[in-house]
């Protein structure tokens, strides 16, 4: 190696942000490999290299002793003073055994070390990158699809969309272009592995955050989201300005926002829902789109019972239950639906 690899490695560190000593000690751990592999591993060895030139220098290091046993390893006392009178027993002698073809061999290994450490160096700014992303939407392409995962080209790396955080019923295509919530970005020996999801509720989150200035701006805030992917969705917002409607809002001028994210999410409905602090209220409100007549609510056991006209009763439980069931997760409250009839029949008895 010579002063042309060393002002590469000053390059490196400039472009990559790569230390050239975290290169030189991977460098010297790897030659020291290199060396017992072509010219003897029982050797105790060392390898320097001259930060300034580049020169490679290989030691082979042995312990004085007074009875030679190994002289692979060991060196008599009578020797090691021969190279300098001050080594006594139990000092370690360094020797250089420098192999006349070893630049060869350092400069191969130098190659594969240096595109090691960039690799890595890559991986761990990507991992940075998406760590701090967490929580976040992104948007990606469809790469390939392999065994029901989906892998997501985000530009410099991949992400995957397992079953698990698909829409059921949702096809992806290769070229699709999809609004994606980074869920999870975890370290691995293959770099940065970054899972994303579509069903999480997180993304109705940020969609509604994208879309709705006063969202973004901290005028509306969501309170509660509860959601069945690919199916219903109902969010509850708040204004802290009095003359701003929430659901106004989010809606959007001829439901031109809410319209924007219901596209993304292929039709799933949403519901939006003004989140009060009197729990009777934001109950009844939480079983939109249905009318309620009456809340009667057991604080102890957070549980209400919903009164509801006759007519509504199966739009208040919604299709297999799904409307109480969303409104349930969303106020964190057990409700049990009746109609006016069956409500006034048990009173009478």
């Amino acid at each position: 190696m010579n002063a042309e690899f060393i002002d590469a490695l000053v390059e490196i560190e400039k472009e990559k942000g790569i230390s050239k000593d975290i290169i030189f000690d991977a460098l010297e751990s790897a030659l020291i490999s290199s060396y017992k592999k072509n010219f003897g591993s029982s050797q105790n060895v060392e390898v320097t290299i001259d930060r300034n030139t580049g020169e490679v220098k290989v030691f082979a290091k042995k312990t004085v002793v007074e009875e030679l046993e190994n002289e692979t390893l060991e060196i008599s006392l009578e020797d090691a003073k021969a190279i300098n009178e001050k080594y006594q027993i139990g000092d370690v002698v360094k020797i250089e055994v420098t192999p006349r073809n070893f630049g060869r061999i350092a400069a191969q290994t130098a190659k594969q070390v240096v595109i090691q450490r960039i690799k890595d160096a890559e991986r761990d700014v990507i991992y940075e990158e998406f760590i701090n992303r967490e929580n976040e939407i992104i948007t990606g392409m469809v790469q390939r699809i392999s065994k029901n995962n989906v892998y997501i080209d985000l530009g410099r790396t991949e992400g995957v969309l397992l079953p698990t955080e698909q829409i059921e019923g949702e096809v992806y295509n290769q070229g699709d272009r999809l609004k994606l919530y980074i869920l999870e970005v975890k370290k691995t020996t293959k770099g940065p592995q970054i899972i994303l999801s579509r069903s999480h509720p997180g993304l109705v989150k940020r969609l509604f955050e994208l879309e709705v200035p006063e969202i973004h701006e901290g005028i509306v805030e969501i309170y509660a989201i509860s959601r069945e992917a690919g199916s219903r969705t109902k969010i509850a917002v708040y204004s802290k300005d009095p003359n701003v409607d929430p659901v106004g809002a989010c809606v959007g001028f001829k439901g031109s926002r809410v319209k924007a994210i219901v596209e993304e999410l292929n039709g799933e409905k949403i519901d939006i829902i003004v989140w009060s602090k009197n729990i009777e209220e934001f109950i009844a409100n939480s079983l939109s789109p249905s009318k309620v007549l009456k809340v009667e609510i057991n604080e102890r056991e957070k549980s209400a019972l919903i009164v509801v006209p006759d007519y509504q009763l199966s739009l208040a439980i919604g299709k297999e239950g799904q409307n109480a069931r969303l409104a349930a997760k969303l106020t964190n409250w057990k409700i049990d639906i009746k109609s006016e009839s069956q409500y006034n029949e048990e009173t009478r008895s």
